[in-house]
């Protein structure tokens, strides 16, 4: 038996890089075109986080919270389970993903998105990245645009999306929010390391910025600028 330090990063892949694709062009044509429609509700959340950040918590969690159900049946149970066995265990995160999500909209104060100093003016822009770069990635990376990832129908754009806006906000229920992204981050980047595609440096990129944004909350948890 080999010793572990031998072991690549790739030697614990379960499928190949054009099986993943494969995947993802059986899961954009089942679906088409309900992505249009998962953008423009995620454009919509951004500028209603951006005009009315007050009265946005029952429609952005909302939102929120059935796309990352939508995705962990539609993609991760029903698509990325098939060619990756360990994904089965992962979707139920993302369904406690979501149910924390719709239950943080609801109860009063258990979440704002009024954060208004520079970590939370750097949400928003983070989250229409998502929104509109992400879906660009094909043509970045030279595939098809049958490939395209959209907020909504993929997991990496809808986690995205999701911390941009995380970032904007206040409330006790904040700290149990943002494990489960920041992990789906690190894990899909090493997965598409693995893959040898340049799209994992994105994600550790997200990583990179998001995470010294957190420790700076760790100092000034609550600030809201005056407006």
């Amino acid at each position: 038996m080999s010793e572990w330090w031998t072991y690549r990063l790739e030697d614990f892949l379960l499928f190949s890089p054009r099986t993943y694709w494969r995947m993802l062009e059986l899961q954009n044509a089942a679906l088409w075109p309900l992505h249009l429609a998962m953008v423009a509700a995620g454009l919509a959340i951004v500028l209603l986080v951006r005009r009315r950040p007050d009265g946005a918590n029952l429609w952005v969690g909302g939102v929120l919270g059935l796309s990352w159900a939508f995705v962990a049946w539609s993609f991760l149970l029903n698509r990325y389970a098939a060619i990756n066995w360990a994904i089965a265990y992962v979707a139920p995160v993302f369904f406690l993903q979501a149910a924390l999500l719709l239950v943080a909209a609801v109860l009063p104060r258990g979440l704002t998105f009024d954060r208004r100093d520079s970590i939370g003016r750097a949400g928003l822009p983070l989250s229409l990245a998502g929104l509109l770069l992400y879906p660009c990635l094909p043509l970045a990376f030279g595939r098809p645009w049958t490939n395209v990832e959209t907020f909504g129908i993929a997991p990496d754009p809808t986690v995205i999306v999701t911390l941009g806006l995380l970032l904007a906000s206040r409330g006790p229920w904040l700290a149990a929010l943002l494990p489960v992204p920041l992990l789906w981050c690190l894990l899909s980047g090493l997965t598409f390391l693995a893959m040898d595609d340049g799209q994992a440096w994105l994600l550790f990129a997200t990583l990179a910025l998001i995470l010294p944004l957190l420790l700076i909350r760790l100092v000034y948890p609550n600030p809201r600028a005056p407006r």
